[in-house]
């Protein structure tokens, strides 16, 4: 499949998604992960970070594209949209463990064009869905995502293993996920 046709059928489960298609946007998310998952691999490799920050990156950018999905012009294509994101998460990461970061202007000229209207509903979305968690997911999702804390930080100040956080986050995620489906099944 050439990589035009790739991002059309992306492109086209995500309207699908958006329009309330659970099947189409788990489609999507399994068919974009080891994209991003490369992205992700060769930002790393590009600003110079380890490894090991590639997973964490991929998992902000899910929960990312999970509560920002209305945001994507339907009308423009999706891989740029989806490697923005990879980019700006990826320097979140870095600038919060004390990394200076450079980006060219020729990387973000896209993102400038993007229009940025924000009335807070997305904030209150946020935290509706977040207490449909429990803890410890609903604390290391509001730590990791929205707090912009780090695997590390987030289980020390839990009290608990990196593992351990990693799993919790990836099963918030779910939840999150099975909590947005049956809530657009609700109000669709």
């Amino acid at each position: 499949m050439k990589y035009s046709a790739r991002e059309e059928e992306w492109a086209a489960w995500m309207r699908a998604a958006i329009a309330g298609d659970t099947l189409c946007y788990d489609r999507f998310l399994k068919a974009v992960t080891p994209y991003l998952r490369s992205i992700a691999r060769r930002r790393c490799d590009q600003f110079g970070a380890p490894p090991s920050e590639v997973e964490d990156v991929v998992q902000e950018v899910l929960l990312a594209v999970h509560l920002k999905r209305g945001t994507w012009d339907i009308s423009r294509p999706i891989g740029p949209w989806l490697s923005t994101i990879v980019r700006n998460k990826l320097i979140d990461s870095l600038r919060r463990r004390g990394r200076y970061v450079s980006v060219p202007i020729e990387d973000v000229m896209e993102t400038l064009e993007a229009d940025h209207q924000d009335d807070g509903a997305d904030r209150i979305d946020v935290e509706r869905m977040l207490d449909g968690l429990r803890d410890p997911q609903r604390e290391i999702v509001r730590s990791i995502s929205l707090g912009g804390a780090g695997i590390r930080e987030t289980a020390e100040r839990l009290q608990m293993t990196e593992g351990a956080v990693r799993v919790a986050l990836h099963r918030a995620l779910k939840g999150l996920a099975a909590l947005y489906r049956s809530n657009t099944r609700e109000n669709g």
